[in-house]
């Protein structure tokens, strides 16, 4: 059961490092179908994965040709920073509130349910949206404390909805908007792990499966990195537009569970 772990870190994480959703979004809704272990716990492990994939991805990616754009990912990883503290602490406020965590887990599937299907039909329409470009230091900021803050709370590292907001607000291509989606969920995921571990709320667990899912995450990451660069921006979107469906299919079959 425990390698079972290992190999939904590594797929995940291959499609999180192609596509730059982080993976995260995929472990999180599938941890809910298989474990038994309680949200804290999931987020956890989901963040945790996350980390690693967005680590190896972003060491592998140096050499590639300049597509991360400095000055954006930066404002938007500093505002993902505080966006992941504040989801966070706000995931606590209502875990520890509430004390039931499947009232948690039915939110947390109705929002990415909700999140996923709306990036699915902007994705679709796509081509009929003119992208905008900002260059707004203090909207970037507040764009990537949303995103920091959603991701958070969602306990998923990253999500659809950084692709659909960095082609539309700053005009970035697939390939381009995957790289820097994946800087910007590195340093929320960061933050936000820091903050469980500093604040001595790491949920209690066997070792050896976030072992195994950081390992996954790892090598996940690496053969994603790889297969980004052999792939056209069209093959990116479709495995995208693939990976949305089987988030809503998911969330959809967790909701119904849980009620």
């Amino acid at each position: 059961m425990s390698f079972l772990y290992l190999i939904i870190a590594f797929t995940t994480s291959i499609v999180g490092a192609i596509s730059g959703i982080g993976g995260g979004v995929i472990i999180k809704p599938v941890l809910d179908i298989i474990s038994i272990f309680p949200v804290a716990t999931i987020s956890f492990l989901s963040g945790s994965t996350v980390l690693s994939m967005t680590t190896v991805t972003l060491i592998r990616s140096r050499h590639t040709k300049g597509q991360i754009n400095k000055k954006t990912a930066s404002l938007l990883a500093l505002g993902g920073i505080v966006g992941g503290l504040a989801g966070k602490q706000l995931f606590d406020v209502i875990r520890l509130g509430f004390g039931d965590d499947r009232i948690i887990g039915i939110s947390q599937s109705t929002l990415l349910l909700l999140l996923t299907f709306s990036v699915f039909i902007f994705t679709f329409f796509k081509d009929k949206i003119t992208p905008r470009h900002k260059d707004s230091i203090l909207f970037t900021l507040f764009t990537g404390f949303l995103l920091g803050s959603l991701a958070s709370f969602l306990g998923i590292g990253g999500g659809p909805i950084n692709l659909a907001i960095l082609y539309f607000i700053f005009s970035m291509d697939s390939k381009t908007a995957a790289l820097n989606s994946i800087f910007v969920i590195f340093f929320s995921q960061m933050t936000s792990l820091i903050f469980t571990v500093v604040s001595g709320r790491v949920p209690v667990f066997d070792p050896l499966i976030v072992i195994l899912m950081i390992a996954g995450g790892l090598t996940g990451g690496l053969f994603g990195a790889i297969m980004s660069l052999r792939m056209s921006h069209k093959a990116v979107d479709r495995l995208f537009m693939s990976v949305m469906v089987l988030i809503i299919l998911i969330c959809f079959y967790n909701i119904i569970d849980l009620i």
